[in-house]
Parts: structure tokens; sequence; C-alpha cells
């Protein structure tokens, strides 16, 4: 299977401007490929990708309009268009049926004015020299901040500029999964907004709710760029103090997310979450909460430590009523209030946290379809 290593780099001011120029060939390439796609599309013409190749590539360099296009390596600018081709084919085979999960829109053309660039690499285009120094094509020996060693050789390699000013390597690798040892152990996950999980066993994790916690800070900031005058530097030196703090907030975010993900797959054989309709969630007045929760990258992370570790992951139907399930004699008591956060069943008695019965439904209800799934003979409580 293959991952992604990320490490920060710190290019000098030279290579900051190489660099810079590499961004912006990539991304002219990258239009022009569009471009180029969609007149051909329009006029009826039959292009491949060879000859959208050359035209946008070979070609261009020799015109004047297009030759400093040869100041940088050849390899980012054929990757450039090899993104282009990429995204038209997953747009056409979106519409078609053949690409599963969510329609992919009609790809747009880049701007100069995006806070984020990219160019990918492959092999012929950079090498990590013995000096532990990162060496790519026309921008030199990069000073990377290694946190940990690559399990192999890469076989791409993006360098990435963020909205903060930061620059990073973004390397793909070839891993071999790594089962852990089998262990008895398996967990239904409830996530929500008070608190962030509540596990079957009882475990609850805390919401951090570090947008929440940031927004004086982000407020000042943003009040600060506004008051700057478009165009100015001061503006700019604003804009990145915003892009720094929601960065220190992103980057809070996910780490946590990893934390709280492998310590769950290290410590349970099987999985079982609530595929919850987060899309749909963020168009509610809770849209700022359920953003700052993380819950699609806290549930992306599950499954693929899951799969590289040899664990279950299952997600349990949206519609399955697990808060309103009774866990103990599987009576369905009818939907509650957010409000209400405990209850009892009118059936048997049994008095229930909400966040924890919910969890202990999951669970049930993913064993059920895990066992189902595997020839067994097992049905839900209810």
């Amino acid at each position: 299977m293959q991952l992604r290593y990320q490490f920060r780099v710190y290019p000098t001011p030279g290579q900051q401007n190489m660099l810079a120029r590499s961004f912006g060939s990539a991304r002219v390439v990258f239009n022009d490929a569009l471009r180029a796609r969609q007149d051909a599309y329009e006029t009826g013409v039959k292009l491949s990708d060879t000859d959208v190749q050359k035209q946008v590539v070979t070609a261009a360099k020799k015109t004047p309009q297009r030759a400093w296009l040869a100041e940088v390596a050849s390899v980012v600018l054929v990757q450039a268009c090899q993104d282009a081709r990429r995204a038209y084919r997953n747009w056409f085979d979106s519409m078609s049926g053949k690409r599963k999960g969510r329609r992919v829109g009609a790809p747009r053309f880049r701007s100069r004015k995006d806070n984020r660039q990219a160019i990918r690499l492959t092999r012929n285009g950079f090498t990590i020299r013995p000096n532990r120094k990162l060496y790519v094509a026309k921008i030199g020996e990069l000073k990377v901040a290694w946190s940990r060693d690559l399990p192999s050789d890469p076989s791409s390699v993006t360098i990435i500029k963020d909205s903060a000013g930061r620059y990073f390597a973004s390397f793909v690798v070839e891993v071999d999964q790594a089962p852990l040892p089998e262990i008895n152990t398996e967990v239904g996950i409830d996530l929500g907004l008070t608190t962030f999980a509540v596990l079957s066993n009882g475990k609850t994790i805390t919401s951090q709710k570090f947008l929440r916690r940031a927004e004086r800070t982000l407020r000042k900031a943003q009040q600060n760029l506004s008051r700057k005058e478009k165009g100015s530097n001061n503006r700019a030196k604003a804009r990145l103090r915003v892009a720094k703090a929601h960065a220190k907030v992103a980057d809070s975010r996910r780490n946590f997310a990893h934390q709280q993900s492998t310590a769950i797959i290290r410590d349970n054989q099987a999985v079982y979450v609530e595929d919850l309709a987060v899309s749909g969630l963020v168009r509610t007045r809770l849209a700022k909460s359920v953003h700052d929760a993380g819950w699609a990258m806290f549930t992306t992370m599950l499954e693929e430590k899951a799969a590289r570790y040899g664990r279950t992951f299952v997600k349990i139907d949206r519609w399955f009523p697990s808060s309103q399930l009774c866990s103990a004699c599987g009576v369905v008591d009818g939907p509650k209030p957010l409000s209400i956060r405990q209850w009892t069943c009118a059936a048997c008695g049994a008095v229930h946290d909400r966040d924890l019965n919910a969890a202990i439904n999951i669970l049930a209800a993913g064993r059920a379809e895990r066992l189902n799934a595997c020839g067994g003979t097992v049905s839900p409580a209810a």
C-alpha cells in the first residue's frame, strides 16, 4: 500500500524564488492543458494526451510568450499536464458512473492568487542526497526537517507552499502491511459535539474545540486584516498572520485526530463507527462546531490505519436508530431532541446515557453486520 510522509523544508531565499517560478509555470501549463482540451471538445476534435503535452509544453517553449517555461524543470511541466488530464478523466468518469463516490465537477483553472501552491516530481526530478538534503531539479538541495526515516525509496514528491508561507515535501512511499497482534476487544464509537467521542466500553474523549478556543485570536487578526488597504504590504503581512493562526488550529486538530485514532486502533481488533452525513450537517446552525470537530478526518484515519495494521473497520448505516434504541431490551423508544442527554426506556425501565447507549448499539450492529458478511447466522438486536 502507498502512504504519504510529509516533512517541513526550509528553502533559501534564492530557492524560494525558483520555487515561485516553478509554481507559476506549473499553474500556466495546467491552465493551458485545460483550455486545449476544452477547445478540442467544443470543436469535436480528438486530442490525445501526447498531443496536449506537445502543444502546451514542447511547442510552447519555442514561442516568445512561453519561452520562460524552459527555466524550470521539465518534469514539473509534464506532471502539471498529467494533473490536468487526470482532472478531466475524473470528471468524465464521474458523469458516466465509472468513478465511485460523490459527483466530481468540471476541472477549474488555477489562479495566481491561490494561497496554496504545489509542484509534483517523479523519480527523475529529485533525489535524497547522502547529506540528508532533498535535491530538486533546477532548485537545488533543500534542507529537510526529518522527523522519521522513510520506510522505502519514494516514487514521487510534492513540494507544497501553504497559505501560511510554510514549505513541505510530501513523499509517496510503498509500505508493507504491519498487522498488530490479534486481540479480543471490539468497540463502537458514537461521535458528538459536546463530547468528541463516547466508546462502548465507557471511555469518553473530550472535545478539544480548537477553533472555539482560538476564536479571540482569530477575530483580532481578521479585524486587523480588514483595516489594511488592499494591495499594500501591510495587508499581505496581516493576511499571513491570519493564515498562520488558522494553520495552528488545523495542525492541532490533525495531531489530536492522529493520537486518538492510533490509540483506538492499537487497543481494539474491530472498530465500528456511525456513517454521519457531515456534508448535510455543515449546512445547519451547527456548521462551525461540526467543522471544528473534524469527524470526517478522524474516521478516515481510523479506516486507513485499520487497513494497515490488520484491524477491522466498519461504518454503520447512518439511518440506524442508535440513539432511539434501548441497548438492554431492543425497543425503539422514538426520536429525542439533542437537549436530552439521559433517558429511561418505557419498556424495561433501564436508564441510559444517550451517547453511551448509542455506542453500545453501534457495536452490536457492527458485530451483526461483520459476522453476517462472514457467513454467520447473526441478527441485530432489533
